[in-house]
């Protein structure tokens, strides 16, 4: 049979491999190899990452279940316990379970009561005090014609990097009778203000909390200012608008996610007041051991060594913050939806 002249010759290298066991790797010797399917492969490069990102989040996780889960749960478990003691109180103590009797003492607990009335009243009139100035603040260093900006910030920021404790101390040498020059200005102009009296104790307090936190709440709200877009200020600009109508139509509504966040820590500060009133306590007959909800739950476990209705407390006033802090979030949202 012979090969017709006209037809190419194709070399034998470039011919296709048959079908079958007798492809180039079977010609060569090598072993049948079979591709590893996409799905084996893509379930083993999820499984890696999700070892990666157990491994990344361990550290957070350990921490998080050390010193919030556990002690929280230990908390709630010993609001839930008693200690009795048999004869006239002398005997030895026995532990037994309460229920919700450590919770039904709290919530008909006058003093608590009135502290959480106390720290809610605080919190009504200082919280928006200190947000406006942090507001007003952050609104004076954004503009344009702010100069110094950075040691404004600095300064603002400055009463924050006090510690609390140390900053009332300071405060309550200003407040006390005898060597402050703030008493001594006020009785030169007949006005004697009496900063540790009843009436005006929690003004005071207050204005320790504003003086320290305003310029952490101004930094929080001046960031969130730098991130708004430039050409939004000038469009306003060639559309006519004044520096207080972008500002006030601008610039606040973009910050309010920055003032929600602010908010929330606000409220959360404001029911745990503690440091502030126990500084000023020894120098004022205005503030009692169970001045505030944190203060009674103090007294209780160290004064009075009932641990159980401290847990209680701290428990009752940990829902209430929750409570508070997510009714004024939805509040704060449900316009922006």
């Amino acid at each position: 049979m012979t090969r017709d002249a006209d037809s190419p010759t194709v070399p034998v290298a470039n011919r296709p491999a048959p079908s079958g066991d007798h492809g180039p790797d079977r010609l060569a010797g090598a072993p049948g190899r079979k591709r590893p399917s996409r799905r084996r492969s893509g379930s083993r490069l999820t499984a890696r990452r999700n070892r990666s990102a157990a491994v990344l989040l361990a550290p957070f996780g350990v921490l998080f279940l050390a010193v919030f889960v556990i002690p929280i749960g230990y908390a709630v478990h010993q609001s839930l316990f008693r200690v009795e003691r048999s004869g006239l109180g002398f005997g030895a103590p026995r532990t037994v379970f309460a229920g919700l009797d450590n919770y039904t003492r709290v919530l008909t607990d006058s003093t608590f009561l009135k502290g959480v009335g106390r720290v809610l009243v605080f919190g009504l009139v200082q919280v928006p005090v200190m947000l406006g100035l942090a507001l007003i603040l952050a609104l004076l260093l954004d503009s344009r014609v702010a100069r110094f900006k950075r040691f404004f910030r600095v300064a603002y920021f400055l009463p924050f990097a006090i510690p609390g404790v140390i900053a009332a101390v300071l405060w309550a040498f200003l407040y006390m009778p005898g060597i402050s020059p703030l008493n001594d200005i006020g009785r030169s102009i007949g006005a004697d203000a009496g900063f540790l009296s009843h009436d005006v104790i929690l003004f005071s307090i207050g204005n320790i909390v504003t003086w320290s936190w305003t310029g952490y709440n101004m930094l929080i709200i001046y960031t969130s200012l730098q991130s708004v877009p430039k050409e939004l200020y000038e469009a306003a600009e060639l559309d006519g608008c004044s520096g207080f109508r972008i500002a006030w139509h601008i610039k606040v509504p973009l910050v309010r996610p920055a003032l929600t966040l602010t908010g929330v820590f606000s409220i959360i500060g404001t029911l745990q007041l503690f440091g502030e009133p126990m500084v000023l306590r020894p120098m004022t007959a205005a503030i009692s051991s169970n001045y505030t909800p944190v203060m009674l739950s103090y007294q209780a476990a160290f004064g009075l060594n009932d641990y159980n209705f401290a847990a209680a407390v701290a428990v009752v006033l940990a829902l209430a913050t929750f409570a508070l802090s997510y009714g004024f979030l939805r509040l704060s949202t449900r316009g922006s939806r």
